[in-house]
């Protein structure tokens, strides 16, 4: 069943806006139901934790249900193996600490030139406080791939963690993270995956990967400003935690240290909720793939984000052939047609005689928003020549944008190609 996308950008109050939302990589536009639920937290159950009296007692159960419902949607085992907090890089930059504690000196760490800068630096930091090693793996540039003859040769070493994207946010690159986890725990290895540009674009499933770490982030899949953190039970119970003496001794309470942002996990429940709609209303099709494994709204989550991929697939489709037929233009990442499951809708590039910072504010002259820079993937623009000459302008596409907002893209990028920038 194909997206009926005027239902669906009615879920999303900015999409009324004169404006065309290719900044989604960055951050993606916030659904109705989860502003719903923000607004109601606030004005019917704000509090804090623990209390005896009623709204205190409301909002733990807001915040439990949230949990609930992100542990459906990345198939955790239990709710308490996700934790909140305020972002991705925070979570782990918290984790890493937690896990500095029980490492050795001398002990190897693997990271990718292909991840965002939250998935490299506290783990750089990390190995400079603890006195351990630091093995980075390449990525190719021509194909923007992950070596994966590199990163067999780093899991040669033994290391005691490897940290991995599920997708590149500048790149757009899938990695094979079922098959990286494998072959970590084989060397006996930990894997940390950064999974916050590939959430929005398709079905997380922890429990089917492996993973003992995964970390996203709801304001990439139309939620709030939050970050949410996977982790195996057993290894969050032994982890030690930096916290406060009266916090929570066990998980998920002794990593989320202070006062969290209730709203925004309401927020995110609302989030939650509307992929549900989502996959009720349009994942119909792909309910034979995961009806033996989960029911009610797990299996709802599960449509839905796969029948976003699915109709991503025609976004993709139509910005890959702009960037690749247009002159002028240089496109970095997976650039195969016929191999559209190696990316998500994400799409870096360059323009001849254009500083990607003229590029972004020329489109933004026209009301059509995208992003330049290096988009804290420092080591990919670093490793690509390009961050000395300003990165790349980054476009990327959600399930709610059009296929006639793609095309307008191609038309305003081939009228720059086209002439000099003034």
């Amino acid at each position: 069943m194909a997206l009926d996308l005027n239902p669906i950008r009615a879920q999303f109050p900015a999409l009324s806006r004169p404006y065309i939302f290719l900044d989604n990589p960055g951050g993606t536009q916030i659904a109705k139901a989860s502003l719903e639920r923000i607004r109601g937290y606030l004005e019917n159950h704000n509090a804090n934790h623990g209390g005896v009296f009623r709204t205190s007692q409301e909002s733990d159960a807001v915040v439990d249900a949230s949990r609930q419902a992100a542990a459906e949607f990345l198939n955790a085992s239990r709710p308490e193996e996700i934790v909140f907090g305020p972002n991705m890089t925070s979570l782990t930059f918290n984790i890493s600490r937690s896990l500095g504690r029980v490492l050795k000196p001398g002990d190897t760490l693997v990271v990718t030139r292909l991840d965002h800068d939250a998935n490299i630096s506290p783990w750089l930091l990390m190995a400079e406080d603890r006195g351990l090693k630091v093995r980075w793996v390449n990525f190719h540039k021509d194909t923007g791939l992950l070596d994966m003859d590199d990163m067999a040769a780093a899991l040669n070493e033994k290391p005691a963690l490897v940290a991995v994207g599920y997708s590149s946010n500048a790149l757009g690159t899938i990695n094979p993270i079922r098959e990286i986890t494998a072959l970590a725990h084989a060397a006996g290895a930990l894997i940390y995956v950064d999974a916050v540009q590939y959430a929005p674009h398709g079905p997380i499933d922890v429990q089917d990967l492996g993973v003992d770490f995964l970390v996203c982030s709801p304001y990439k899949f139309f939620g709030p400003h939050m970050g949410v953190l996977y982790g195996r039970y057993d290894l969050l119970e032994s982890l030690p935690a930096y916290r406060v003496r009266p916090a929570p001794a066990h998980a998920p309470g002794k990593f989320e240290t202070g006062t969290g942002n209730f709203e925004h996990m309401a927020g995110l429940l609302g989030t939650l909720e509307y992929l549900e709609w989502l996959g009720n209303a349009y994942g119909e099709e792909h309910a034979e793939l995961y009806a033996s494994r989960f029911k009610g709204r797990a299996l709802a989550l599960k449509q839905a984000m796969s029948a976003s991929r699915a109709y991503e697939y025609e976004l993709s489709a139509a910005l890959l052939d702009i960037l690749t037929h247009t002159p002028g233009v240089h496109l970095y990442g997976p650039a195969d047609p016929q191999r559209l499951e190696q990316r998500v809708p994400t799409f870096s590039f360059t323009v001849d005689g254009w500083s990607p910072e003229a590029v972004a504010a020329a489109f933004a002259q026209r009301s059509i928003n995208l992003w330049n820079g290096n988009f804290y993937a420092l080591a990919v623009t670093t490793h690509l020549g390009l961050e000395d000459r300003g990165g790349l302008v980054r476009v990327g596409a959600a399930h709610y944008n059009t296929l006639d907002e793609i095309g307008r893209f191609g038309e305003v990028l081939a009228e720059l190609a086209a002439q000099r920038p003034q």
